[in-house]
This record gives C-alpha cells, structure tokens and sequence, in this order.
C-alpha cells in the first residue's frame, strides 16, 4: 500500500493529520528520515526539523539571538584562523636569514652603488650613471639601461668620468637621496 501513494495522496493525509490536530511538519521530518535514502532527502529532513513548526512562531528577539551566535561563532573562526596565520608568517620570517635578501641590501641596511660621475657641476653634488644590464624574466633577452642618481659630496672630491661608489641615505633634497662613500678610480 505504501508503493501506491502519489503525491497528491500524501497532500492529502497531511491535511487530514493537520485537520485532525495533530502537527503535521513534526511528524513529517520523523517519517521522512528512515525513508531518506537520498542526499537531497535527508538534506531537506534536516532543514526541516531545523526550521519551527510555523513561521510566526519565532520572535524577532529569537531571530537576534541566533544571529549573533552565528556571528559569534564565525568571528571565533576568523580569530584562530588569523591567529594561525600570524604564528605561520613569524615562524617563516624568523627562518629567513640576511642571506635571503639581496647582497647589497636587507632591512636596515643601505643599498650600494657603483657608477661613474657625468657631472660635478653643481656644489656638493654629483651626478652619476649606472649601467644596469640584467635578462629579461620570460624572454632571456639581455637588457641594458642607464640609472642617473645625484649623489651628495660633501668636500666636493670627484670630478666628472671618475668611478665612484654611493650608498643610499636620507633625503637631502628633492632628487638627492645618496652620498659618495668613495672614488674608486680616477679619470685620466
């Protein structure tokens, strides 16, 4: 008798329960769950049994309640994963070495330059040419280019073709933001 029943026969005798005084979406949920035999099924059985028997039954103030323990509950969620992540990062900061960064250059440490001296116009200030030649990334081709840097000479010591080394510093004025450490070669 249970194979004989179409969708409209089991309309029916959930109106007749619910005509008769009986709850028809808690008995519903109970006969459903052993015949679940399918994903979908046994997703809306659980649905079901979550939702309340009628919808006006749940007060605002109940709706609130369950809102902000879902919020509570994601927000703590949140904090492990991120409290997780942040021992991640240090952890794999404290492993990296100075060795890690460029030889010339880590934190707190001034980067290094090598170039020769186009100028010497200006007082206390020379202009100075590196040759960059690095390969391109995905091409491999090689690339060549030419960084102009001002660099602050304070006793006014090279002149122009001389080779010379800067080390980064502070600003010391719009476009200067390196100082010469030493000449390494004088012009001829």
């Amino acid at each position: 008798m249970a194979e004989d029943k179409t969708p409209e026969t089991v309309v029916e005798e959930v109106e007749n329960s619910a005509a008769s005084g009986e709850t028809a979406p808690e008995a519903a949920p109970a006969a459903a769950a052993p015949a679940a035999t399918t994903r979908r099924d046994r997703l809306e059985a659980r649905r079901e049994a979550r939702r309340p028997a009628q919808r006006g039954q749940v007060t605002p103030e109940q709706r609130d309640a369950e809102r902000q323990a879902r919020r509570a509950q994601t927000a703590k969620q949140r904090r492990a994963y991120r409290a997780k992540l942040k021992e991640r990062r240090s952890a794999t900061r404290s492993e990296r070495t100075a060795q890690a960064h460029a030889p010339d250059h880590g934190p707190g440490r001034p980067r290094v330059r090598q170039g020769v001296v186009t100028s010497a116009k200006g007082d206390k200030t020379i202009t100075v040419k590196i040759d960059v030649v690095r390969r391109h990334r995905r091409y491999h081709k090689i690339l060549r280019s030419t960084l102009k840097l001002y660099a602050h000479d304070e006793v006014n010591d090279a002149n122009e073709g001389d080779t010379v080394r800067v080390v980064e510093c502070r600003p010391m004025s719009r476009s200067k933001r390196w100082r010469l450490a030493e000449v390494l070669e004088r012009a001829k």
